[in-house]
């Protein structure tokens, strides 16, 4: 079985554990402590994945970091998880955890890179884009990348809408370099 179907059996239960204690939101914010902190500290992602360090050993380095700032239910899903040997894919069980948060409260992660910040305008027009898309309301993450000269480059799930203009002139490249074959 793939680590992803793993990892959303384990993300489905604590949601619908947290929901039935009231709280989700706690529980989602714990998720994303736990990422930002694998983010961030790479030889701590390693130690999760590392089959040298016994899981046992593994499961008092995540309580010492943890206990006291994540709540006694995400605590325990970690213990959970370490007692079944699965502690490398804490960080797809947390991605998946918030994945179906957002499903559950109707909500579209939607990440949009462009040349220059936003004005509220634009970020509210790429908003109504976004829910014109999928439905749901827009949770929007934005990146300035000034190598994209101008326009955007809007990310959804798995679709992506390029509408920069690097993106344009790569495309006319690429129509001119068949051309000329």
């Amino acid at each position: 079985m793939s680590e992803s179907r793993i990892a959303k059996r384990y993300a489905t239960p604590l949601l619908d554990l947290a929901d039935e204690q009231n709280s989700v939101d706690i529980v989602k914010s714990d998720m994303e402590q736990f990422l930002a902190v694998c983010q961030r500290n790479r030889a701590f992602l390693n130690m999760l994945k590392s089959p040298v360090i016994p899981h046992l050993k593994k499961g008092e380095i995540l309580v010492k970091i943890f206990e006291g700032k994540i709540s006694k239910l995400s605590l325990a899903m970690f213990k959970l998880i370490v007692r079944k040997n699965r502690e490398k894919i804490l960080p797809q069980i947390a991605r998946e955890f918030i994945n179906a948060f957002n499903e559950k409260r109707g909500f579209q992660p939607a990440h949009v890179t462009t040349a220059v910040a936003l004005t509220a305008t634009l970020k509210s027009s790429v908003e109504e884009l976004v829910k014109g898309i999928s439905g749901k309301k827009p949770l929007l993450t934005t990146q300035v990348e000034e190598n994209i000269i101008g326009g955007y480059i809007l990310t959804m799930d798995d679709r992506q809408i390029d509408q920069s203009v690097k993106g344009a002139l790569n495309k006319l490249k690429l129509k001119f370099d068949q051309e000329s074959k």
